[in-house]
């Protein structure tokens, strides 16, 4: 994150932050849209957004949602719980890059968030920036 940009997190769970924010920088908190219709202080340009992603219908509304919204150079990481915790998940980096790829997104990153979330960052492809 760099100073003055817009971060989204989507359905985080309680107390979950990005560590070592710009001071500048302030996370618009939203739950996970149910359509591709975004509330106003998310359609417009954002920077980055994290989703958190419980179900695979979850991967299929944040993509669906939050893609228009980082374009061009933004970035969406899909956050799943992570199986090295112990939790249980039908998300997968790869149900993420099958259905961002269609769309014109292409993954860049895979990371552990924290000890109990994963992620996969998308981004548009050079072509379709």
């Amino acid at each position: 994150m760099k100073p003055g940009h817009r971060l989204v997190l989507a359905a985080a769970p309680p107390g979950w932050t990005v560590p070592e924010l710009p001071g500048d920088v302030r996370p618009v908190l939203l739950p996970l849209p149910t359509s591709d219709a975004l509330p106003a202080d998310a359609a417009t340009a954002v920077d980055v957004c994290v989703a958190f992603c419980r179900e695979p219908v979850d991967v299929h509304a944040a993509v669906a949602a939050f893609a228009e919204p980082i374009r061009p150079a933004g970035a969406l990481w899909i956050a799943w719980p992570r199986k090295a915790a112990g939790h249980r998940s039908d998300v997968t980096e790869n149900l993420v890059r099958e259905v961002a790829l269609p769309r014109g997104l292409v993954d860049n990153k895979v990371a552990a968030l924290d000890e109990n979330w994963s992620g996969l960052r998308v981004v548009w492809r050079r072509e379709l920036r």
